[in-house]
């Protein structure tokens, strides 16, 4: 820009000269004309007309050419500014190409930590039902052997299988022997109603055994059931 800034001022001072030039030399036609002291001075008009009509025509294409180099200028500048623009529109456009390079790359960073973080997630329960499953057969294996390491009072292995049944301690002893064997759990019932039945005469015959240091009989009743 300064470049043709001073091209444009150097033209512009050589077309002044021109036409300062041009002045000068009108002025001093004109002054020639006007001392010569002559009874009948020669008639310059015409010839004075010609050189004025030249002088104007110069100075007409004087002003056009230094018109034309000024608007020559001009549209350097326009060009000048016209190029800059699309410069900086070419840089514009590669500056929004590279951030929508860098947001695509961001977007696909995060689906690919989504998928790790579905793949993470995935393998966190499958590791927690393994995990429980794990416990499970563990507890199964070794819960029998810590139960009974412990004191017999604490009562842990009946705790546990009446605990295991959803039922009280009695009535699980009950269910597990009628279960495991019928028949000795009826007779062990149908005592169990002789010795209710009977209480008060089986309570005396046991002071007389002890009395007696030896075996006495009984008499008991039985019902039909």
């Amino acid at each position: 820009m300064d470049e043709e800034d001073h091209e444009r001022d150097a033209a512009a001072e050589a077309f002044e000269g021109v036409r300062g030039e041009l002045a000068l030399l009108r002025r001093a036609i004109e002054g020639i004309a006007a001392r010569d002291d002559r009874p009948e001075p020669p008639d310059y008009g015409e010839t004075l007309g010609q050189i004025t009509k030249l002088a104007n025509a110069t100075l007409q294409r004087a002003e056009f050419m230094r018109k034309a180099i000024e608007e020559e200028a001009v549209a350097r500048q326009v060009a000048n500014r016209i190029t800059g623009a699309v410069a900086e529109d070419r840089q514009a456009v590669k500056t929004a190409a590279g951030e929508l390079r860098d947001a695509t790359r961001a977007l696909q960073g995060v689906a690919a930590s989504a998928r790790r973080g579905d793949e993470q997630n995935r393998w966190l329960v499958r590791a927690t039902i393994g995990g429980i499953v794990v416990g499970m057969i563990v507890w199964v294996v070794f819960a029998g052997i810590v139960a009974r390491s412990v004191p017999t009072g604490w009562q842990w292995p009946e705790r546990m299988a009446a605990r295991t049944l959803g039922m009280p301690m009695w009535e699980g002893g009950q269910r597990m022997m009628r279960t495991a064997a019928p028949d000795a759990f009826a007779n062990i019932a149908a005592g169990d109603r002789i010795v209710t039945d009977n209480r008060k005469e089986l309570e005396v015959c046991r002071k007389q055994a002890l009395r007696a240091g030896e075996k006495v009989r009984c008499p008991i009743r039985i019902g039909p059931k």
